[in-house]
């Protein structure tokens, strides 16, 4: 059976992004034998119900055996979204990178800042709300980071260990299958080998083990 119809996976990037910066994880995802895509979407002027519809029939085109999700920031939450309201998707799990699971404190005190509403932009409630729990029999699993260097630690005194961005406290959603923290910063999950291999193991078995085929 070929990976395409076996192992499929959908890489989603994060708010002020686009898809080609999640390219250097897929490569990583695929040397790990996965089929990648990236899904792009419009985080900031986009409306938050059409990136979930457009999620839903990109995730239900695939004809993979398994079709997994892996969401950096924002998109590892509406990856979550949408598996909460669907539980018809195609069966796969999803690993959330640096997610602010229960709502960001930089994007909360962004908002209240001149201009910061309109950078927060159509995803400015979902940040700021967050998710409540995961209840689905889909498999979670969440990374985060604990190299406290970037912009939100400037924006809002984030509760310590943080990503520079997103607390770890802020990514811990009850329900989740599995957590761990790595040294990264926010951005850093995106480009890192230890996290490609643990999001690799966690896609193949539910839990973070390594996966060797994914750290170069």
């Amino acid at each position: 059976m070929s990976n395409e119809s076996a192992e499929h996976v959908i890489v989603v990037h994060g708010i002020w992004m686009r898809g080609i910066a999640m390219l250097p994880l897929a490569r990583r995802l695929r040397s790990a034998g996965f089929s990648v895509e990236t899904f792009d979407y419009r985080s900031v002027t986009g409306e938050w119900n059409g990136s979930l519809e457009r999620l839903r029939e990109r995730w239900r085109q695939r004809s993979a055996g398994r079709v997994h999700v892996v969401g950096h920031s924002l998109g590892g939450m509406l990856a979550l979204d949408l598996a909460t309201q669907d539980a018809d998707l195609p069966a796969g799990r999803i690993v959330c990178l640096g997610s602010p699971l229960r709502g960001s404190t930089a994007a909360s005190r962004l908002q209240g800042l001149p201009g910061g509403r309109l950078l927060m932009g159509k995803s400015a409630s979902i940040l700021h709300e967050g998710l409540q729990a995961w209840n689905g029999a889909r498999d979670v699993g969440v990374i985060a980071g604990s190299t406290p260097i970037g912009l939100g630690a400037l924006i809002a005194p984030l509760e310590r260990p943080h990503d520079g961005t997103v607390s770890v406290a802020e990514t811990r959603l009850p329900g989740v299958s599995d957590h761990c923290v790595v040294e990264c910063t926010h951005t850093g999950l995106l480009f890192s080998a230890e996290v490609a291999s643990l999001a690799a193991g966690f896609l193949r078995s539910g839990r973070f083990a390594a996966d060797e085929g994914a750290g170069q």
